[in-house]
């Protein structure tokens, strides 16, 4: 599918997604629990669905209905008759599979689309393989398909603290270990809000987990059992980023973005203060209200904390009077494509001033105009560049759109009912 976007006003009101990253944690975490989970307000898109269908092969029961899904546990007991599982586009799903899978002794391999084999786990795996686990067959650099097997016995274990996807799956996956662990991060850890999420979730699946202050060193008792969860999924703050910057840079009213929750743990909610330095107007309450900005300014911003805001932030700086630099932001590059050298690339065609570096990207005040330029199979490439559209001169046509559906399906209906002027054109 191919999304064509015109330059744009804004005004109106939405609700936002519930959170992909809550979601499936707590598709995981009601699979592994002996007894009934019940998720309400789930996220129905394809990334949750593929977690959904992998947890279905590992013998939980799963009942979607369109605002509760219930799932009755496994107990964290794996058949031994599942051989394989596909994760799709799902590099959440993927990594913490890994450290479940790792809890049984029958090999299971992993696989999933053409992005997720680009995607390194060797970091990873080596942990996994320090607490027990055998990896028997993987890519060049830890990539899928990965066949691996147990059992977990627990022990230390050294984390890279590149991305939360090298530790969570070791905090879901060690307290089904036979004995205790302890997780030893080498260095800085990064995206410490989805760190956080899952420790949330384990918490409240009765799961002790003893954390430093900065999520250095964790100490984990083995042989435990998750208890079931019944508990509402929160909007999505990375899904809630792509309006509430559209609204920044294109409203002509007050834009009204429904349903967050600013006491959750999720890192993207940084985005808002992002923006506020920058010289963004809102209110933030019950609901937040986007007011129209007149002028914004560049800075330095560290994205450490949140690589995932990156593509629709290097939109925002096209905007920006002066230099904006998007540092600390290198686990940018492994996500579902290398983001820094894709918003590099497709943001030149539409006349950006933006240079790539190592770790992020420096762009300066750019008046952008409308190309033909390539999502890149990335749900989030695609949404900054519709957003790009929005205060281009001229027609914008993104091709490979359809990645949209990953993680927020509803986007162009939403963003449509704000004025948003978007085509799909399937082909």
């Amino acid at each position: 599918m191919n999304l064509t976007v015109e330059r744009s006003t804004l005004s109106g009101s939405i609700r936002i997604p519930a959170s992909k990253s809550h979601t499936i944690r707590g598709v995981l975490f009601g699979t592994l629990a002996a007894g009934r989970s019940v998720l309400s307000n789930p996220l129905d898109a394809a990334d949750t669905q593929s977690a959904a269908a992998c947890c279905r092969r590992l013998g939980a029961q799963i009942d979607q209905l369109e605002t509760r899904w219930t799932i009755d546990g496994t107990g964290g007991v794996l058949p031994a008759d599942v051989s394989a599982l596909d994760v799709g586009n799902s590099g959440t799903t993927l990594g913490n599979l890994l450290g479940v899978c790792a809890t049984g002794t029958a090999p299971i391999t992993l696989d999933g689309d053409e992005s997720i084999r680009t995607r390194p786990y060797s970091p990873l795996l080596r942990s996994l393989e320090q607490l027990g686990a055998t990896v028997e067959r993987a890519g060049p650099n830890g990539t899928a398909p990965i066949t691996i097997r147990g059992p977990l016995r627990g022990g230390e274990a050294a984390v890279d603290g590149t991305t939360s996807i090298y530790l969570t799956p070791l905090l879901v996956a060690c307290p089904l270990a036979s004995g205790p662990s302890v997780l030893r991060v080498d260095g800085t850890m990064n995206e410490k809000g989805y760190v956080r999420m899952t420790l949330d979730w384990l918490e409240a699946a009765g799961i002790e987990v003893t954390v430093n202050d900065d999520l250095t060193r964790a100490e984990i008792a083995g042989a435990r059992r998750y208890q079931p969860i019944d508990r509402p999924i929160a909007a999505d703050f990375s899904s809630a980023a792509f309006p509430a910057c559209a609204a920044v840079l294109a409203a002509t009213s007050d834009v009204v973005l429904e349903g967050l929750d600013f006491n959750d743990s999720q890192g993207d909610k940084v985005v808002f203060d992002i923006l506020e330095e920058m010289g963004a107007q809102f209110e933030i309450g019950p609901e937040v209200i986007v007011h129209p900005s007149d002028r914004l300014r560049g800075r330095r911003i560290d994205l450490s904390g949140a690589p995932d805001a990156l593509p629709m932030l290097s939109v925002v700086a096209c905007v920006a009077e002066g230099e904006t630099m998007l540092e600390n932001v290198a686990m940018a590059r492994i996500k579902e494509t290398d983001r820094i050298a894709v918003m590099r690339e497709e943001l030149t065609k539409m006349g950006a001033k933006i240079e790539e570096r190592p770790d992020g990207l420096v762009i300066r005040g750019s008046a952008l105009h409308g190309a033909d330029v390539d999502g890149h199979d990335d749900h989030r490439v695609v949404m900054a560049l519709a957003v790009a559209g929005l205060i281009a001169e001229g027609t914008t046509t993104i091709r490979g759109a359809e990645s949209i559906r990953i993680t927020y399906p509803t986007f162009v209906s939403s963003m449509r009912s704000l004025g948003a002027r978007f085509e799909e054109i399937e082909g």
